[in-house]
């Protein structure tokens, strides 16, 4: 079935269904005022009748209100540009060209998916700030305009060809448009969940709390009902021996356990079910979501930087993440995942289709300077300290009888100073960079590794900064200019600083930037 072509220069409205899709969404916020009269009336059933007709004129007004909204919204789609004309007491304009256009994606949220709808998203660049969003269109006609849109924009985005190399992106160690490069199922979303162990349930519960005496007429935050409460299992465990105390002990550290397993599962699935990333002609297009299905397409020659990571316990499994760094990122500004838990040999593909090299041990990596390194130690330790000294004064001054209680109070802030020195001094060893003929690497971090790859042909700047410790002490922080991130290297020694500079800027000034976007 093709697909349906979308006419130039025309004044459109969005679909209709999007007023009934938004009159459904008006049922979720209808609940907590239903609620708060059902409970807050007595519970009878004149209350759940009050209750439903609060729902019902709630949900009614935000229908009327989106059908209103939906007639004085109109969008064209021009030679040049997106124009969208919105707004019902007063009225707003507003154009964003095609080149100002970083991606455009398709998300469907749950209830707009049971009306076969999208919400279409240009994004600009611009951290949110100044996004546009249509919705909602077809299905059918949501992927027609995506597809038009970036049909305005293939002149400009024609992919590079060159020889490898010289610090450019190698096209012939591309995957095939069409390729799937890395996909999540059931069992693997499964593993994934177990390992995003969470306790946001906890704090859902307690933010519940705060309604509970509304609804249910007991004050939980009250010490003395939790000591009433406790009073009779209380006496009945501390009657038990030591081994069902041990046992009862061990099945709440059980179910502590289980609650943030599942947790981690019910998120994990919501948000990756159905994972896919594809090797598409326009790019790398990735789908998922359970409620939310998210659709998105990332142009292969805009990615900026990788950044690969992992945590504490999956690193000992070997599960990592990859990130495309670009000027497009995902909801709440962070960067694309393209595959958020993967064995090492399964990013290696992705890598290369986005023209990327794989960091490699046999790299020249060099840590910061020791200069740095002592710095911060000293940075860390110093306000633990501070307090340890100002307990020590105290207790001088309270009188001598009482310096030797406090002298072991004053050793916990000194501890924790020495903890802090040692620490930073630990990480430093496994701080990081390097650099070869076409990437820049940083590495950071032990028990959590992260490494971040840049391309030194699509960095933008190379700025070295000095703060006066730093001039004093002989050392450099190097930024790197990514559209869509930060890229900086700390503590390098001002020589190393220099090389790595100078090697990005003569990268940078040997290809002109116009030509990778």
């Amino acid at each position: 079935m093709s697909e349906p072509a979308v006419p130039l220069g025309v004044p459109r409205q969005t679909d209709i269904l999007s007023v009934f899709a938004r009159g459904a969404g008006g049922v979720q916020s209808a609940l907590v005022p239903m609620a708060a009269v059902f409970f807050g009336s007595g519970s009878s059933t004149a209350s759940f009748g009050i209750a439903l007709t609060i729902g019902a004129v709630i949900v009614g007004l935000m229908t009327l209100v989106a059908f209103v909204q939906w007639q004085r919204l109109t969008f064209t789609v021009g030679e040049q540009d997106i124009r969208v004309e919105s707004g019902v007491l007063s009225r707003a304009a507003r154009s964003v060209p095609y080149e100002r256009i970083q991606d455009v994606s398709l998300e469907q949220a749950l209830i707009p998916r049971l009306f076969g709808l999208v919400s279409v998203k240009f994004e600009t660049g611009s951290a949110g700030k100044d996004e546009l969003a249509l919705a909602y269109l077809s299905e059918a006609e949501g992927e027609a305009l995506r597809e038009l849109v970036r049909a305005q924009k293939d002149d400009s985005e024609a992919p590079l060809s060159v020889e490898p190399g010289e610090g450019e992106i190698d096209q012939t160690a591309k995957a095939q448009p069409g390729e799937q490069l890395f996909a999540m199922g059931p069992k693997r979303l499964f593993t994934f969940g177990l390992f995003e162990f969470s306790l946001a349930v906890f704090a859902v519960l307690a933010g519940l709390a705060q309604y509970a005496d509304s609804f249910i007429g007991i004050e939980l935050w009250d010490a003395d009902l939790w000591m009433e409460w406790l009073a009779g299992p209380g006496e009945y465990v501390s009657q038990l021996g030591p081994m069902a105390q041990v046992i009862s002990v061990a099945a709440g550290l059980v179910s502590f356990f289980v609650v943030g397993s599942v947790t981690g599962l019910v998120r994990t699935f919501t948000r990756d079910w159905g994972f896919v990333l594809d090797r598409t002609a326009k790019g790398f297009r990735r789908r998922r979501g359970l409620f939310t299905r998210t659709d998105v397409v990332m142009p292969a020659h805009r990615v900026q930087a990788l950044q690969i990571g992992t945590r504490m316990i999956r690193r000992r499994f070997g599960w990592h993440g990859l990130k495309f760094v670009s000027l497009a990122q995902d909801a709440g500004g962070s960067s694309h995942d393209v595959a958020p838990f993967a064995k090492l040999d399964e990013l290696r593909p992705i890598v290369r289709a986005a023209g990327f090299a794989m960091p490699e041990d046999t790299l020249d990596w060099q840590r910061s300077s020791r200069a740095y390194r002592n710095v911060g130690m000293w940075i860390d330790a110093l306000i633990p300290a501070l307090i340890g000294i100002v307990i020590l004064g105290l207790a001088a001054f309270s009188g001598i009888e009482e310096i030797d209680g406090r002298w072991g109070f004053a050793l916990i802030p000194f501890a924790f100073a020495l903890f802090l020195a040692v620490r930073q001094a630990f990480l430093w060893r496994y701080a990081r960079n390097a650099i070869d003929e076409t990437q820049v690497y940083r590495r950071t971090g032990w028990l959590a590794p992260s490494t971040a790859v840049a391309n030194r042909v699509k960095l933008q700047s190379a700025e070295i900064s000095q703060g006066p410790i730093a001039r004093w002490r002989g050392y450099a922080t190097l930024h790197l200019g990514l559209a869509g991130g930060a890229f900086a290297i700390a503590g390098l020694p001002l020589d190393r600083a220099h090389e790595l500079r100078r090697a990005v800027l003569d990268s940078i000034s040997a290809k002109d930037f116009s030509e990778l976007t």
